[in-house]
């Protein structure tokens, strides 16, 4: 069975519980408990509502999974779970969880890292990664440009946000256009019916002097901002669809053109988009025509899979039993700033250096699993 490997895949690291079940690059199931209904009267994800949501639709996810893919829990080759990065008490829930059930059921256990589960994913979709991927990931935490020659053990920033993250700003301006929250989806669709032309925002590190590969958003988000605001103060109406427009215009347009540049830079002829805005219909449809004047192709899986699901961890784990990479112990911890470059956290068994940012719970850990 080690050609097709039968895993189990838990993602908790936002408000997404998500469970997922993939043998190989097959996707058997893909159930998802999301908790996005509370927090919206908060305005944004509130971490202690969000790990008390996980702990409550765990198992019931879980076993719902089990149905959808018409297996048992013993059927598993491995169990994965996103070990960061993401908010800690939230991931500590699906770590637990995870050590749980592999415990239980005498399976091996793999940590893996929510942003190579993001770019892995595509495998459920379009089949193997080519190697190396280059992919553009963007999320509501996170915007960055990686390089992965190997998905199970290496992977390479190319560039990241310096400060905001493109989820981040979109949800920024649906609360000053008051729309509600999260703002991704309702300026996607308003932005249909605007012009993206009608207001010239400025284009985040786009100089010649610039990093060629990062990005930066939040001097747009302030500058739309000021745009609305001086509308208001004048007493006039806000053109609330072509700032939608405008303003998705000029972050998808940086995202696009630096993803493209870094694919030519690198002579790579494939980019991958992932993340939760890679759901958004702009995004998409820019990169397609930027890519296909430049000769790249472009994979972007369907939005479901775009979007924090347990189906991409799913996807990583049987990556991993499949290229035979060492499990994760027992003393594995939920890391809320695990960095890009681990793909997967092996235990401290294999020789694998031990980072010398602060691993979440490290004080509690001895009361926890002595």
């Amino acid at each position: 069975m080690a050609d097709e490997p039968l895993v189990l895949g838990i993602e908790t690291s936002c408000d997404e519980t998500g469970v997922g079940i993939v043998r190989g690059t097959t996707l058997l199931a893909d159930a998802i408990a999301s908790s996005v209904d509370e927090h919206a009267r908060f305005g944004g994800v509130v971490p202690e509502v969000a790990s008390r949501a996980h702990l409550e639709a765990m198992v019931p996810t879980i076993e719902r999974a089990l149905k959808e893919a018409g297996v048992t829990a013993r059927d598993l080759d491995g169990i994965a779970v996103t070990a960061g990065p993401g908010l800690a008490g939230a991931l500590l829930v699906g770590v637990s969880a995870a050590k749980a059930y592999a415990y239980a059921l005498g399976k091996p256990l793999y940590g893996v890292n929510h942003l190579a589960s993001h770019i892995c994913v595509d495998q459920l979709e379009h089949g193997p990664l080519p190697e190396p991927t280059m992919a553009l990931l963007v999320s509501g935490g996170h915007s960055s440009l990686l390089l992965a020659p190997d998905i199970t053990s290496d992977v390479r920033p190319m560039g990241a946000t310096i400060d905001d993250a493109a989820g981040e700003a979109f949800d920024k301006i649906a609360r000053v256009l008051h729309l509600g929250f999260p703002g991704g989806p309702v300026i996607d669709r308003l932005a249909k019916e605007g012009d993206p032309g009608a207001i010239a925002f400025p284009r985040g590190l786009s100089g010649p002097r610039d990093p060629a590969y990062d990005f930066s958003f939040s001097g747009l988000k302030t500058a739309v901002a000021r745009w609305i605001e001086a509308k208001r103060n004048a007493g006039e109406d806000v053109p609330v669809r072509d700032v939608a427009a405008s303003f998705q215009e000029a972050v998808v347009d940086v995202l696009t053109r630096k993803a493209v540049r870094a694919c030519k830079d690198e002579g790579v002829d494939h980019l991958m988009i992932g993340g939760g805005v890679a759901a958004n219909s702009r995004l998409r449809a820019l990169a397609q025509e930027r890519c296909e004047r430049a000769g790249i192709q472009l994979r972007v899986p369907r939005p479901k899979l775009c979007t924090d699901n347990g189906a991409m961890v799913a996807a990583l784990g049987a990556e991993m039993v499949a290229r035979n990479r060492p499990a994760s112990d027992w003393e594995l911890s939920a890391d809320s700033s695990l960095p890009v470059t681990d793909p997967h956290v092996p235990g401290a068994h294999s020789h694998h250096h031990d980072h010398d940012h602060d691993h979440v719970h490290e004080i509690s850990k001895d009361n926890l699993y002595s």
